[in-house]
């Protein structure tokens, strides 16, 4: 069986490549550095499903949180809160030591 490339706590990249077509991959989480919170398992890709094709090979989902000032930046109404999201994991890479995910 293939492993997860990431566990809980493991800070992840989110990808800025250019969305083909369908997406489930909110665009203002690209660029944004976050942290895992859980590893939900292996699914079809919904990016794929969406055009009747088998969404095959499957892939992991994980739930990653992001601290809301990261994301929003100054526009963030309460800094203590975070915004989560369930991310496929092609979307993601392993972030970078100077990269801060500021998640709480």
């Amino acid at each position: 069986m293939i492993e997860p490339r990431f566990a809980p706590g493991d800070r992840v990249h989110v990808d800025t490549r250019p969305a083909e077509r369908h997406c489930r991959t909110p665009f203002y989480l690209r660029g944004r550095t976050g942290v895992v919170e859980a590893v939900h398992g292996r699914f079809r890709d919904p990016d794929r499903l969406a055009f009747h094709r088998p969404g095959l090979p499957k892939h992991y989902l994980y739930r990653v949180r992001f601290d809301q000032v990261s994301v929003w930046g100054e526009a963030a109404e309460n800094s203590a809160d975070v915004v989560v999201a369930d991310l496929f994991e092609h979307w993601l890479t392993k972030a970078s030591p100077g990269e801060t995910a500021h998640a709480k």
